[in-house]
């Protein structure tokens, strides 16, 4: 069970009011609910690409919440489709008064799964955990998804993406944070076996992948806390000035992660 499900609300004028009561932190921190964009659907041209254009900001959720009521239907269906093969993040509705017809629809259009309102809070959290574990085990065959590891698909070394492969390590990096220890243990395994064959020192490979290993670490906490290099530790497990230590090794700026900053000198105090 993962320690904290981080939830991002994109809602529509005609849905935010009943969706904004579930903003904040339940089941005791562990799910997180964020208030992401408010959606004007009073412009369909504008709003018919809302879901697609997020697509990479969503990338720092686990999850994308979508409240679709009768009257943002219209828009929930081609918000959809535009963002067909655009998105990473799971997409699960938060439907009210929906009939099965519509909820079909929806799925054929690449929803993940819903929850009926009255929401409840720990289904939701079940619901999203549940939806994160099936979306792990058929990653292979997700378009835009995170490698194999071994662990999730009962493989061997040979199975593991080819640690040659820019692409593929590029991709663990990028979602590191989705993978567990014995995952991302196995990797390194393959890694360092790759590396034994070449004429390269056991001390210069070794650097190579804990380097790897924490800049992507350290990007991907900073993404998921939009910058805030706190909330970032605190997830780590780590001190805060270790953590910031760890972002001036690396070179690493926090700014670019929040919304409406300009790039600026990762500073361990102001937050």
């Amino acid at each position: 069970m993962r320690e904290r499900l981080d939830c991002a609300v994109l809602s529509t004028r005609s849905s935010h009011g009943w969706a904004s009561q579930w903003l904040g932190a339940h089941a005791g921190g562990k799910l997180q609910v964020h208030s992401f964009d408010v959606i004007d659907d009073s412009q369909p041209a504008e709003a018919a690409g809302a879901l697609a254009s997020a697509a990479m900001r969503l990338r720092r959720y686990d999850v994308c919440l979508l409240p679709v009521v009768e009257h943002n239907l219209g828009w929930a269906r081609t918000a959809l489709a535009a963002a067909k093969g655009a998105l990473y993040t799971p997409v699960l509705a938060l439907v009210l008064d929906l009939k099965a017809a519509a909820l079909n629809d929806l799925y054929s259009l690449g929803l993940s799964d819903f929850v009926r309102g009255p929401v409840c809070l720990e289904e939701l959290r079940v619901r999203v955990e549940r939806l994160l574990n099936e979306r792990r085990r058929s990653a292979p065959a997700a378009a835009g998804a995170p490698p194999p590891l071994l662990g999730e698909t009962g493989g061997r070394y040979a199975d593991m993406p080819n640690p040659d492969d820019i692409g593929a390590t590029d991709a663990v990096c990028a979602h590191i944070l989705d993978y567990t220890g014995l995952e991302l243990e196995a990797f390194a395994a393959a890694v360092a076996a790759r590396c034994s064959n070449s004429t390269e020192s056991f001390r210069s490979a070794k650097s190579k992948v804990v380097e790897r290993f924490e800049r992507a670490y350290i990007t991907a906490a900073l993404g998921r806390h939009s910058g805030n290099i706190a909330m970032a530790a605190r997830s780590a497990q780590k001190h805060r000035r270790a953590f910031w230590a760890l972002m001036r090794k690396h070179e690493i700026d926090a700014a670019p992660f929040r919304p409406g900053t300009a790039p600026c000198e990762p500073s361990p105090r102001g937050q």
